[in-house]
């Protein structure tokens, strides 16, 4: 017999990792993975952050811990996934959020920023998905959600100057695809989400010099992201309710992406 809808989306006993999950977009993801009953691990690199992220989580009820860990950094990757498996058991869903951006004309970008930039949001993700897989997934299935954006799947106006986010997040999406395809016969699903305009995403300066109300009337719903809008997406993909899901990326950006208009 079918299960329910609520039974599909349940996610109890289930153990979820996810980076940069301190704050924004990684910790309302965590506490919509907790809420459908999944233990949490959250990674970022700073402790006393994570600890008030936990310390929120379990304020809610959710079972939720952390380890400290610079995605960027190999060895620190194979700690994390160490201690998760040791802490927790078995890794069934991996959200990859981990990321950064730096802001300059392409011709101006430094050389080290374009390197920094690529190390985390590309090569941190590809490495964690690799360790999680060979120590978790593979024989078992399992779930990975890549966290892309719109940026990925064009540029910015010059004048935003996020040349290299914009490739890290384009080859994410196809780095997510070309996963898909080779981990299938595993049982494990892999995705992206692709997030628009969250203020919870950007820097202070970065949306006073956008400006909020600008960027929101570039928007079709004429608003940014707020803190539930990844909620449901993040589950769908998450939970057995997506489970013929994979190797797609789900745009998450009140319909910016849809409009042939340059964004803000």
């Amino acid at each position: 017999m079918p299960r329910t809808i609520h039974q599909l989306f349940d996610l109890t006993g289930k153990t979820a990792l996810i980076t940069g999950g301190s704050r924004g977009l990684g910790l309302q993801m965590a506490h919509a993975l907790g809420e459908a009953g999944a233990r949490l691990m959250l990674c970022a690199r700073h402790a006393d952050a994570l600890e008030a992220a936990c310390a929120d989580l379990q304020d809610a009820g959710l079972d939720a811990r952390w380890v400290a860990a610079d995605c960027a950094v190999e060895a620190d990757l194979q700690k994390l996934v160490s201690e998760t498996l040791q802490r927790m058991g078995d890794i069934d869903i991996l959200v990859n959020n981990a990321g950064i951006s730096w802001g300059a004309p392409a011709q101006e970008h430094p050389v080290e920023a374009w390197d920094q930039v690529m190390d985390l949001n590309l090569r941190g993700a590809f490495l964690l998905c690799q360790l999680v897989a060979r120590h978790s997934m593979i024989g078992r299935g399992g779930r990975i959600i890549n966290l892309a954006a719109v940026e990925g799947l064009g540029g910015h106006v010059p004048e935003q100057g996020s040349l290299a986010y914009s490739t890290s997040k384009g080859a994410l999406i196809s780095f997510t695809r070309a996963l898909a395809c080779e981990w299938g016969p595993h049982g494990i699903n892999v995705n992206a989400l692709c997030p628009g305009f969250f203020p919870s995403q950007m820097t202070a300066d970065t949306l006073e010099r956008l400006g909020a109300e600008h960027l929101a009337a570039s928007v079709p719903l004429q608003r940014l992201g707020d803190d539930e809008d990844l909620k449901g997406a993040v589950l769908l993909l998450a939970s057995d309710a997506g489970k013929h899901i994979t190797g797609q990326f789900l745009v998450v950006d009140g319909g910016s992406s849809a409009c042939l208009r340059g964004c803000a």
